[in-house]
């Protein structure tokens, strides 16, 4: 049974009754979300293309990868494009997907799918009008040292880094 608290712009939150595998009956908040795509922008010489970005929950600003929520029934290929020109003024030729990953499957069942972006060409920024960021181009090595030093905390973000930097290590 499902009782719907609220719905946003964004988000649903519900009040889920479910039994569990254990045969206990619990109630859940559950917050719904359409889903969203990331990309990881790497340029030919291997620098990522970043934003710092205003994020009012994080209590300011924080690095991320360029991303955005799925439009209903959008592809997430199509939404990773759209989201990368818009962000940070770059068309990528060449999107594969790394990864499909839960941001908070405790509450929440939003899924990000995180593409690496290659064969940039310079496009141009389209920002809405609640997104406050500036871009933040550096080497990939430069971005891992940010993840270990604690300066990149977006879950997606490292998620996405880690993927490229692994594939790189790997050749």
């Amino acid at each position: 049974m499902t009782k719907n608290i609220y719905t946003g712009r964004v988000v649903t939150l519900n009040l889920d009754t479910v039994t569990l595998p254990n045969g206990a009956t619990v109630e859940l908040e559950t917050i719904r979300h359409p889903g969203a795509s990331a990309v990881v922008p790497l340029k030919d010489d291997g620098t990522v293309v970043l934003i710092r970005q205003f994020r009012h929950a994080a209590g300011g600003f924080i690095y991320e990868i360029p991303a955005g929520k799925l439009s209903p029934g959008e592809d997430p290929r199509l939404c990773a494009a759209r989201e990368t020109e818009e962000e940070i003024g770059y068309r990528a030729g060449s999107l594969e997907l790394l990864a499909s990953i839960f941001t908070a499957p405790g509450f929440a069942d939003e899924v990000i799918h995180i593409y690496l972006g290659t064969d940039l060409s310079p496009s141009r920024q389209q920002l809405e009008h609640d997104e406050v960021l500036e871009i933040a181009e550096m080497p990939l090595e430069k971005a891992m040292t940010l993840i270990q030093d604690g300066t990149i905390r977006d879950g997606k973000t490292i998620v996405g880094l880690q993927a490229v930097y692994l594939r790189q290590q790997a050749r």
